[in-house]
């Protein structure tokens, strides 16, 4: 009889020890993309009719996620604006912007690797003025890697803020607002015929959680603070002029970041618990550019009237 205990004690034991591995890969380790279309429903109706015959420049600026670093060929978010992949989804084929700009173009300035510190000199120094026939149609991402950088291998300085208290980073922060009203400036002053500017906010990997977990990076304490701040200054400068339109990045990525996997999370979705970014987690994964044009083609569709306006005088 003891015998069959000790057997019974060391079986359960050993229950529970893969059943808390497996549910540790599960909810901590596996991080899987998913497959197929990722992100909000587009309507197609926009799409079915020009928005303008004008002559159109798309134009991106910033960083990585605008240069569509790790995406294969087509498939990053700026290219799948301009037009579809040709295995595009069912549900997306004839929804981009050639299909409602007959006369468009497109000119990708942005850099991976580069902060908002950069954005603004590389404005100044590789956009020229513009046609006044020209319409502009600007999609920008900026601001992440002023956050991420240098990944707390270094004390946190302008442009490079990871770790930062949220005092030593308020000086910083009043900067990069004053560093977006001036490119916006820049953006008006280089397209006198008129432009439409549509700049995302500042997604969050961890989830609203604030903690790095398994990445390997050091605790942040202020991290959500300052990553808020940010978001706030994007926000307030967009809304000082009505042709700059906020692309809400940071919400739809909400709940596809490092803590995907975890139910009892606030931000889970259970319709799609996967990974949109890619190994480096600061870049978004395929699935994760699916999901970003989308949310510039929804802003767009809502700001098509305007580009219907004549060229300012």
């Amino acid at each position: 009889m003891r015998k069959r205990w000790r057997l019974l004690l060391i079986v359960l034991v050993g229950a529970l020890l893969i059943g808390g591995a497996l549910a540790s890969r599960e909810f901590w380790f596996y991080l899987p993309a998913g497959e197929g279309p990722a992100g909000p429903a587009v309507s197609r109706e926009p799409f079915q009719q020009a928005w303008t015959e004008r002559e159109v420049l798309l134009l991106g600026v910033g960083d990585s996620v605008t240069a569509g670093y790790g995406a294969s060929a087509g498939r990053s978010y700026f290219d799948r604006l301009v037009k579809n992949p040709d295995d595009e989804f069912a549900e997306m084929r004839g929804i981009c912007l050639s299909a409602a700009l007959p006369n468009l173009r497109s000119e990708n300035l942005a850099i991976s690797g580069s902060t908002s510190l950069h954005h603004l000199d590389i404005l100044r120094e590789s956009l020229p003025q513009q046609d006044a026939k020209t319409l502009g149609l600007v999609v920008m991402t900026t601001g992440g890697n002023d956050l991420i950088h240098n990944y707390g291998r270094s004390p946190p300085r302008e442009g490079a803020m990871y770790g930062a208290a949220m005092a030593q980073a308020k000086p910083w922060i009043a900067a990069f607002e004053k560093r977006l009203d001036a490119m916006f400036d820049l953006l008006n002053a280089r397209f006198p015929g008129g432009c439409q500017v549509f700049v995302a906010d500042i997604y969050d990997p961890t989830d609203g959680v604030g903690e790095p977990g398994l990445t390997g990076l050091p605790p942040w304490p202020d991290g959500l603070e300052i990553l808020g701040a940010y978001n706030d200054a994007i926000r307030r400068t967009a809304a000082k002029r009505p042709n700059v339109h906020v692309v809400p990045m940071h919400r739809e990525f909400l709940g596809h970041g490092i803590y995907c996997r975890q139910p009892w999370r606030e931000h889970y979705r259970a319709g799609d618990p996967h990974y949109w970014y890619a190994d480096n987690i600061e870049d978004p994964n395929e699935r994760g550019y699916d999901a970003i044009r989308r949310l510039f083609l929804i802003e767009m569709a809502k700001a098509a009237p305007q580009f219907r306006g004549e060229p300012r005088k």
